[in-house]
């Protein structure tokens, strides 16, 4: 296996778990407060924009299709991992188990909702995210990295937001009087991150180039 194989396989592994450790903590909502605003979002989301960072990673150096894969690769896993929570939920707690019935199924039960909201958001998401970063990239003649990275994160965010959480208030997991400051503070908070994780992404273009062997992008001459 190449090195740059490694990276690939790495990096696939990464998105897959993030999106597994976003969709088994998002029933707790925190406030993370900064100075300018105080944030209230699940916690499920604090690094789920990492995500459109490491897709935006994988479209730079493999392509259109690589990252689709991944993508795909992702949900087949969270797939897997709803199916065995709702397997594991069956199963009678004994007596003696710190956990009972009643709390693992409070904590889980409404993972497969989640599942479906964020399968849905995810996949259109991070379809739109991957055409908006390459046609970025298109139209700049590989320019700009910043540009492409936040620019189609900004906009793929937005409907990955409005999407999950529009899911979960309609199938009554999240009241409705609160949808809408769930939507700007969650997309605020993620675009926030989105904007202060870019020296990561330039980081990570610039360890990707060497450890690829590729000519230096446009972008970082």
């Amino acid at each position: 296996m190449t090195t740059a194989e490694k990276i690939y396989t790495s990096l696939c592994i990464l998105f897959s778990v993030l999106l597994v450790i976003g969709n088994l903590t998002y029933q707790k909502f925190v406030s993370l407060p900064l100075p300018f605003h105080t944030f209230q979002l699940s916690v499920g989301a604090v690094l789920y924009p990492l995500t459109f960072l490491l897709t935006d990673l994988i479209a730079e150096f493999y392509g259109k299709e690589r990252a689709n894969f991944c993508v795909r690769f992702a949900i087949i896993v969270n797939t897997l991992a709803a199916f065995i929570i709702a397997g594991m939920s069956i199963l009678e707690a004994t007596r003696w188990s710190k956990i009972d019935d009643a709390t693992f199924h409070k904590v889980f039960g409404f993972y497969s909702i989640a599942f479906m909201g964020s399968l849905i958001a995810c996949y259109t998401a991070q379809a739109v995210d991957i055409i908006l970063y390459l046609w970025i990239r298109k139209l700049t003649n590989g320019k700009h990295l910043w540009l492409r990275n936040n620019g189609s994160t900004a906009i793929s965010l937005f409907i990955d937001t409005t999407i999950v959480i529009g899911f979960m208030t309609a199938f009554g997991i999240l009241p409705p009087e609160h949808m809408s400051l769930l939507i700007y503070n969650s997309y605020l908070y993620k675009l926030f991150f989105t904007i202060c994780s870019t020296p990561l992404f330039y980081g990570g273009v610039w360890v990707m180039t060497f450890a690829t062997a590729r000519t230096t992008p446009a972008a970082l001459k």
